[in-house]
């Protein structure tokens, strides 16, 4: 059989057409399959939708190469994302072919095979084959010495935004000397590039790398030495490279440098899953896949093996809605199934409550739990799932990240209300009284715990009375002191002042929340959402003793994720994910499409969303449930937010509309003629698409709320036109206008931009 021929359909194989048997790894094949694994020859890209087997393909393909002595097994690069991947290709392999697959030495992870490749040859990169490979925390130490040893302001320009620039760097393969002029002053007025390149020079007096460097030191390597190149060159007959969707800059020019030595490389993916351009991936890269690989042969996988009909054309409906896609249409031969449903509530507390009361009737059916997942847009969500499903004894697991109340910001928080309330509470004290920090560290502790001791009392009455000595050196004394003040003042207020009010004041006079606002970290807004969940939901208690009593309870809930359990998880970590049921709460602008990435990337932001949408949906097997709000509370206002725009572009046949009557007041269950459909839009191909959407007032959806109930509160900041701000990824500008919480800005080296203000700083 030729490389290139097709795999014979059921029709020939029954009519005994065939000379030769087809190899048994083969069958069960669709003939979109079958045609990615035998057309070996020269560049392929396999656009694998949703469901439709891209792994088995992979692998069947790896095992077809092996199988007819096309390549031996070390004459194979397969580059996977995760070591999970890794492992299952591995087994699916030596299922189809045997022991072979232990001398595959190239399956692996982009960053394994770049720690294989530079200790081979780490001497022409200024290492020692035995360097060291630095975990983030290492990493982060070192850059704070070297922040350290420029004086510069550590509170003002924080170590771990170095990190998210540096990475961001390398992560679109630059090196010091390479870093565009427009970027080499966004950090420490311009120290940032001297920074880069005193962060580099000190790897390599350490003799380590990080993770970034696994791929920036690979690619100087190739790219230097032509020698070096072409030995990998003569190595690799075919190359093959999984999820290709999500590959950065740095991925990108390392699988281009090493595919010059041969045509036969097959990247498989999906262009509509691709949601991690927040982390560095690039979507352009599969996009141009056949201008980069001259005659390549594009095969796309449409057949699904997961889902029914009706979800899967209201996922393609979604997704067709994007302009930079190469296209592609899932289809199913298991039937139409359930309609997608589509149903509107008031508040989020009616959606927790809605969903919990559905999931209850699955389980009386005998539905499993783990085949239920709710996918939500933001963590913050999670909290009013998580509070529902206790009070009913619904068991859950969160994937991906922490339940709430375990999340490190929420403990904190909770630390300081359980010290306001019981000064005797050791754990509490000890984990917040160097956080932030204060200049009470182990020493202090030590200090403390053995007063403790020696009079048999709590740390905070040891605290108390070790002020008052001279135990201590001047500056921690001071530090705790004022500690402990606060905390008495704190507690004054317990009687007269409103818990939230209390709460806030605490987690601001503490320095607690201006720490996650000076840190600049991917996962810092998150933390600061988080927080403003948490003060939220406390006004739903009496009083503060009322809520912390609750917590306990929460966290007293059976933690063991063993068992049937519901799967609650962000949209993110869905990914690669399936249930039998699915529930897609938050589908309203703002959230979902999210605002900051409208504000922050325009187009490419909304399509991005959009594909995040398209992935929600397609996580589904048989039922998938979609809601929105009429009303959420999102940092610790009630905000009115119209239906997601992605609700309108879902197709009308696929779609059911379930009408909610109660506190929202019902509306028609044909959401095409009822609700409202004329919007503002940005003219389509414009680069600010998905800036400028508002849904115009309509009866249906808008409810003149009681003012003292969900009062909604205008947001403004105390920015004033024409002062020069910084922000980090655009650098520096002046306001030009100003609109609520939003600033139009001229930048200096940038087009100008609408940004939210807790996205600038003053300079």
């Amino acid at each position: 059989m030729s490389s290139n021929a097709k795999a014979p359909s059921l029709s020939e194989r029954a009519k005994g057409n065939i000379a030769a048997p087809t190899p048994p790894y083969l069958n069960g094949l669709n003939e979109e399959q079958a045609d990615a694994v035998l057309t070996t020859d020269g560049p392929v890209l396999v656009l694998a939708g949703a469901g439709t087997g891209k792994t088995r393909v992979l692998t069947t393909r790896i095992g077809h190469i092996l199988a007819t002595g096309k390549a031996r097994p070390n004459e194979i690069l397969a580059v996977t994302f995760t070591n999970k991947a890794t492992r299952e290709m591995k087994n699916r392999i030596g299922a189809m072919i045997g022991g072979m697959v232990e001398g595959m030495p190239w399956l692996g992870t982009f960053h394994s095979i770049g720690v294989k490749i530079l200790r081979r040859h780490a001497e022409m990169v200024d290492l020692k084959s035995n360097f060291t490979i630095l975990d983030g925390d290492d990493s982060l130490r070192l850059m704070k010495q070297l922040i350290k040893a420029e004086n510069i302001d550590e509170k003002r320009w924080p170590p771990r935004r170095l990190a998210t620039i540096i990475d961001g760097w390398k992560n679109r393969g630059l090196t010091p000397e390479k870093v565009p002029s427009n970027e080499r002053g966004i950090f420490a007025d311009g120290r940032g590039l001297s920074l880069y390149a005193a962060y580099q020079k000190r790897l390599k007096e350490l003799n380590a790398v990080d993770f970034g460097d696994l791929l920036l030191e690979m690619n100087k390597l190739l790219a230097d030495n032509p020698d070096i190149l072409k030995e990998y060159h003569r190595r690799f007959k075919y190359i093959l490279v999984d999820e290709y969707q999500d590959t950065n800059v740095a991925q990108y020019m390392w699988l281009r440098l090493i595919a010059q030595g041969t045509g036969n490389i097959c990247c498989v993916g999906d262009d509509d899953q691709a949601i991690y351009g927040w982390r560095g991936a690039e979507v352009d890269n599969i996009l141009r896949f056949e201008k980069d690989f001259p005659g390549a042969k594009t095969i796309r996988l449409e057949r699904n093996y997961r889902s029914t009909g009706h979800i899967l054309a209201a996922a393609s409906g979604l997704i067709s809605h994007n302009e930079d896609r190469l296209g592609k249409t899932l289809h199913t031969e298991d039937g139409l199934g359930d309609q997608v449903t589509l149903k509107g509530v008031w508040d989020d507390a009616e959606e927790a409550r809605s969903i919990g009361d559905e999931i209850e009737a699955l389980q009386t059916k005998q539905h499993p739990l783990n085949e239920i997942a709710i996918l939500v847009r933001a963590s913050f969500q999670m909290r009013a799932f998580e509070d529902r499903f206790v009070t009913l004894g619904l068991p859950y697991r969160v994937i991906g990240g922490p339940r709430f109340y375990e999340r490190l910001e929420i403990k904190d928080a909770c630390a300081y209300f359980d010290v306001v309330l019981n000064p005797a509470n050791d754990l509490k004290f000890e984990r917040i009284i160097n956080t932030p920090k204060r200049g009470l560290a182990n020493a202090t502790l030590e200090v403390l715990h053995h007063h403790a001791r020696s009079r048999g009392i709590s740390l905070f009455e040891s605290a108390m009375e070790i002020v008052d000595t001279e135990e201590l050196r001047p500056k921690p004394r001071g530090s705790l002191r004022a500690l402990i003040e606060r905390f008495g003042h704190w507690r004054s207020l317990v009687e007269n002042t409103p818990h939230t009010e209390l709460a806030e004041q605490i987690l601001d006079d503490s320095g607690y929340t201006q720490m996650w606002q000076k840190d600049k970290s991917p996962q810092a807004q998150t933390r600061l959402e988080n927080l403003k969940e948490l003060i939220r939901y406390m006004g739903e208690f009496e009083n503060l003793a009322g809520f912390m009593e609750h917590v306990s309870l929460v966290m007293d809930a059976d933690a063991n994720n063993d068992g049937d359990r519901v799967n609650l998880m962000t949209l993110h970590a869905a990914k690669g994910l399936e249930f039998d049921t699915v529930f897609l709460p938050g589908w309203e602008e703002g959230l979902f499409p999210h605002q900051r990435s409208l504000d922050e990337e325009g187009k490419s932001g909304l399509e991005e969303e959009r594909r995040l949408g398209y992935v929600g949906i397609t996580r589904a097997k048989k039922k998938s449930h979609i809601s929105f709000t009429q009303n959420r509370r999102i940092h610790g206002s009630w905000v009115t937010q119209p239906p997601s725009r992605f609700i309108d572009e879902l197709p009308e046949k696929n779609i059911e509309v379930i009408e909610q009557m109660g506190n929202f007041g019902g509306y028609a269950t044909s959401r095409f003629e009822n609700m409202p459909q004329n919007y503002e839009r940005t003219p389509k191909g414009n680069a600010n698409a998905g800036k400028n959407y508002n849904r115009k007032s309509a009866s249906n959806f808008t409810k003149t709320i009681d003012a003292k109930v969900i009062a909604k509160k205008t947001v403004t900041t105390d920015y004033e036109v024409g002062e020069r701000i910084f922000h980090q990824k655009f650098g520096y500008g002046a306001i030009t206008n100003i609109n609520g919480d939003t600033l139009d800005i001229d930048f200096e080296k940038a087009s100008p931009k609408k940004v939210k203000a807790s996205f600038v700083e003053r300079h």
